[in-house]
């Protein structure tokens, strides 16, 4: 699987968000990593889809858009307009939605994504597994970034590559020690914000994170 960058959004600064997203587009990046949270489905409040509109505007990028929201669906449509180029979904928040809401985001013409927090088993999955173009493992717990890696989850991303063949994302603690560790057992998405914006050398940030491939 090709090897794929995406910074974290999160971790930027948001006062000069444009010089932000040029620094990690011109430095090898991917796609750009959105997060969006609600206060509820996780204990934190960030953007919406003005937001993504403005990254859009702001860059050519695939924009990677993880809703850590309840009832997701309600707000898949905004999403799409804002210029989201994938949806990613938990499978907590969707519950018996999953596979409607993973039809809703490809009809809107979008790739969908289907993300799991660390403490939940792969089987939670398993049967939307066709419906998704990518699974999102969380490496930390939803809500905050700058967060620990969460080894325990290593297993999880080594099994799932075992049975999928599309991309493999992992969020969270991500830097040029775990992710080698990721990529090993299968990841080929590796979303990283701290490790990269709050870097003195983005450029050789990115560049270590690639030497995973």
């Amino acid at each position: 699987m090709t090897l794929k960058i995406a910074p974290s959004l999160l971790a930027a600064d948001f006062s000069r968000l444009g010089e932000e997203i040029r620094k990690v587009e011109q430095n090898g990046a991917d796609w750009l990593h959105i997060d969006v949270m609600d206060g509820h489905f996780v204990p934190n409040l960030t953007i919406g889809p003005i937001i993504v509109r403005a990254v859009r505007a702001l860059s050519k990028l695939p924009l990677d858009v993880h809703l850590m929201i309840t009832d997701p669906e309600k707000y898949l449509e905004a999403f799409a307009r804002a210029g989201s180029s994938l949806i990613t979904i938990h499978v907590e928040a969707a519950k018996e939605k999953t596979p409607e809401i993973l039809s809703q985001i490809h009809h809107l013409g979008l790739k969908a994504g289907l993300a799991l927090s660390p403490d939940t088993p792969l089987s939670a999955a398993e049967k939307y597994l066709d419906q998704t173009d990518m699974v999102l493992l969380m490496t930390v717990h939803p809500g905050f970034g700058g967060q620990k890696f969460i080894a325990e989850v290593l297993p999880k991303v080594e099994a799932l590559r075992k049975r999928y063949s599309k991309d493999i994302e992992v969020d969270g603690g991500i830097d040029a020690d775990t992710a080698p560790r990721a990529v090993a057992k299968g990841a080929n998405v590796l979303v990283a914000g701290t490790y990269i914006f709050r870097s003195p050398d983005p450029k050789e940030s990115i560049r270590l994170l690639r030497q995973c491939q």
